[in-house]
């Protein structure tokens, strides 16, 4: 038999192209992504007082390090950063466990009253946020929470958003029922298995929800601009806003605290990133 006519080995060429162009791809829609950020931290470095440049000035001759010290000179800047870390802190844990209950509680319900109220989770989610922002904010007030911390946590009571609720309970549905079933022929009452099985399995989501959370909370300006009045309680947002009124043509300084805001978060995403990467395979969303 001839040589040519022996079959060849399949080639790996195809294959890696196509890794090769999905590589290329997602460093280009991160590129995209990240030029925002290159230009806030380059532009925090140029001289106070000197106008926006029409390009991306990578390099600033000279680099102006002494923006950011002059950030806390101008605005009390650690004690806003104390007070939108302590909200965040409070309101991730928070978040976390009753949108966590409210998706384990859907999860075991059946599945026709499990699809009508996640239609209505999702019909909450089209409302326009000035919509609620009134009826809030008479809430807060009857309650006597006007300008205490406080009131920029009360959303955590409630999951913080139907959203997470939905991650939560998409996750707890593709365990598989026998597990839950197993839990409960071993004498496990529904918190005993939410935290001993249903919570656990859920690290990922878990983690998901918490770094959503806290982005939320350390950058909410619309809460605190209503319901704190005192200086002493306001968060970084707000103290963002102030360094603009004091200044509003000095681009450098204020992309100086836009930087020291944004750098947790971007800190956060990397750190969890290991985390949100994994993904637990199993079922689908209305059903095991």
């Amino acid at each position: 038999m001839s040589t040519d006519t022996l079959p060849r080995p399949p080639t790996e060429r195809g294959p890696r192209l196509g890794l090769i162009m999905r590589h290329l791809v997602l460093i280009a829609v991160a590129t995209l992504f990240l030029l925002p950020l290159v230009w806030m931290v380059t532009t925090s470095l140029r001289q106070a007082g000197q106008p926006l440049p029409r390009s991306i000035d990578w390099i600033p001759q000279p680099i102006a390090w002494g923006n950011y010290p002059k950030v806390f000179d101008l605005i009390d800047f650690a004690r806003f950063a104390a007070n939108s870390l302590l909200v965040a802190l409070s309101a991730v844990p928070l978040t976390v466990v009753t949108a966590s209950w409210a998706g384990f509680a859907l999860s075991q319900i059946s599945q026709r009253w499990r699809l009508r109220l996640t239609v209505l989770s999702f019909a909450t989610l089209m409302v326009p946020l000035a919509a609620v922002w009134l009826p809030r904010f008479i809430l807060i007030k009857e309650v006597g929470l006007i300008d205490h911390r406080a009131a920029l946590v009360v959303p955590a009571l409630m999951g913080t958003s139907p959203f997470y609720v939905m991650l939560f309970l998409w996750t707890f549905v593709r365990v598989p029922g026998e597990v839950y079933e197993a839990a409960r022929l071993d004498g496990a009452g529904a918190f005993r298995i939410w935290a001993g099985i249903a919570l656990p399995l859920a690290r990922p989501t878990t983690v998901a929800v918490a770094v959503l959370t806290f982005v939320y909370y350390w950058s909410s300006f619309n809460e605190p601009l209503f319901y704190i009045q005192s200086t002493s309680k306001m968060t970084l947002p707000l103290g963002l806003h102030a360094l603009l009124q004091l200044d509003r043509t000095n681009w450098p300084i204020l992309m100086a605290g836009a930087v020291m805001v944004t750098a947790p978060v971007v800190v956060l995403f990397i750190v969890a990133q290991r985390a949100l990467s994994q993904e637990y395979r199993g079922g689908g969303w209305f059903g095991r």
